[in-house]
């Protein structure tokens, strides 16, 4: 142990840095816990440690805000710094790694440990890559489940049933939460819907829903905003439900790796600590979607449908077409255009509207609002009628947005460029995670204007000279990398169209 004194650093993270020869003495290395203890108010933190050679000079803790706060320290402070012990969580993690089957102490003590930061970002990662490679078994997936649950707070509400839906995602252009929640909501269901931000699409539902009201909330708030107006359309991400989730998701991302166990726990964790008694899940399949094949699909449904009777949680999976876009529009501002021009009534019979009524004619049916196969045709009638828009301008008023916001008033990128058939012929092949690409590095989700508008979907005609889709952009320096990417991937194929002309054996 050694006695060291606080010098501020202001990081901008949490962050504990000692000097070399002190760290020598203590017996650390880089990366290393510590236990730090003031020992006059008995307040004590556990870190990691950054080891430098000057930054900080021998006898010296460099620590962030944050940690002196909690130390309840100051500038020049002394404090007893010594080496901390590994956590158990670690040999829980080999035991995975070992492909043992691990019990519901040990994932909730693995769950505890991610949630209030005593693993580091490898070691969190390394129970990820465990259950990607051994996966969960049932009762593995159901502890994981309880134990993210608890991992923060809970949703209560007076009335019932709550409704909530999910789509297990990969496809562009999804943007049926927008229709769903107001066309539940309008037949006088609860539907709190909490939703993420793109990690690797061109824009998460959270980011849709930002182009019309503000979605960043405490879960008070989504409490009293879905009592009043039964539906809110939110980023969860600001809550503190299911947090363990979320920092298990900022992990997963550079790997891009979705565990099935772990993805199964955290779709079923949000909904219920949403307080979810009914609902929806969107399996899309296909060659470029996160489930490739129907076999897999109806085992992911059926884990699902397990998973939420342990919770007493009525769960039904609609297994869809994941080989193209829904809908046309790729891209924030596109997407929620698209989505306001069918809530005003103009409508398309296209994946997008299709999808949405299908999605929210189940939940009616599980709900007991109408009979077996009445449920989407009872859903196009509260669209139709204009209920939905009605409602959809509540859910953006309490959220803070402007209710008299129509279609006309999102605008797409300034700059744009059409990319036209050079011959005729129907629409055989698009590529979802080109199209993707594309829209991202036109800029898609931070810049709302940018992403692409596909004028002709799968099996659709176009005459020579048509144009196919349109990539727009905020920024034209954004716009000619994206048409770059576009001659590169040629993502959306015409019948008969040449794909590349070879000429010699050079």
């Amino acid at each position: 142990m050694a006695k060291l004194k606080v010098k501020r650093i202001d990081a901008g993270i949490q962050t504990a840095v000692i000097n070399k020869e002190d760290a020598n003495q203590i017996g650390l290395k880089n990366g290393g816990r510590i236990n730090i203890l003031n020992e006059e108010s008995g307040r004590s933190i556990t870190a990691f440690i950054q080891i430098t050679d000057n930054i900080i000079e021998k006898g010296t803790i460099g620590l962030s805000s944050g940690f002196i706060s909690q130390l309840d320290a100051d500038d020049n402070k002394e404090l007893a710094v010594r080496a901390a012990d590994r956590p158990i969580s670690l040999e829980y993690i080999r035991k995975k790694m070992d492909n043992g089957k691990l019990t519901e102490n040990e994932i909730n003590t693995i769950i505890s440990d991610i949630t209030n930061d005593v693993l580091s970002a490898g070691e969190t990662t390394a129970f990820i890559t465990a259950v990607y490679i051994n996966g969960l078994d049932t009762d593995e997936v159901e502890y994981l489940t309880r134990s993210m649950v608890k991992s923060g707070e809970q949703l209560k509400f007076n009335t019932h049933p709550i409704v909530d839906k999910h789509s297990i995602g990969g496809v562009p252009g999804n943007k049926i939460t927008l229709l769903v929640v107001p066309i539940i909501a309008a037949a006088g269901l609860k539907i709190p819907k909490t939703s993420s931000r793109a990690i690797t699409g061109a824009g998460g539902t959270a980011d849709l829903m930002e182009a019309l009201a503000p979605v960043e909330f405490k879960a008070a708030d989504i409490e009293r905003m879905a009592e009043k107006v039964g539906g809110v359309i939110v980023w969860g991400g600001a809550t503190n439900i299911a947090p363990a989730d979320d920092k298990i998701i900022v992990h997963e991302f550079p790997l891009k790796i979705d565990a099935r166990g772990i993805m199964i726990a955290s779709v079923m964790a949000k909904k219920i600590a949403c307080g979810a008694e009914i609902v929806v899940i969107d399996i899309p399949v296909g060659a470029e979607a996160k489930v490739k094949d129907m076999d897999d699909a109806r085992r992911l449904a059926r884990q699902f449908i397990e998973i939420g009777e342990r919770f007493k949680v009525k769960v039904e999976c609609a297994i869809t077409f994941g080989d193209t876009p829904i809908g046309r529009g790729i891209g924030v501002n596109l997407e929620v255009r698209e989505a306001l021009i069918a809530l005003e009534g103009n409508v398309e019979q296209n994946p997008f509207t299709q999808k949405s009524l299908t999605m929210a004619g189940i939940a009616f049916e599980m709900a007991g609002r109408v009979e077996k196969g009445e449920g989407y045709r009872f859903a196009e009638e509260i669209l139709n009628s204009g209920k939905a828009l009605a409602k959809m301008k509540e859910i953006i008023a309490i959220q803070g947005g402007n209710p008299n916001v129509t279609s006309n008033d999102i605008l797409p990128g300034k700059y744009s460029f059409n990319v036209n058939a050079k011959d005729s012929g129907y629409i055989v092949g698009i590529k979802n995670r080109a199209l993707i690409t594309i829209a991202r590095t036109a800029g898609a989700p931070a810049d709302k204007g940018a992403g692409i508008y596909i004028h002709k979907l799968l099996g659709e005609r176009v005459e020579k000279g048509e144009t196919i889709y349109t990539i727009y952009a905020d920024k034209e320096w954004r716009l000619g990398k994206a048409l770059a990417e576009a001659r590169k991937y040629m993502p959306v194929a015409v019948e008969g169209m040449l794909l590349e002309r070879i000429t010699s054996l050079n």
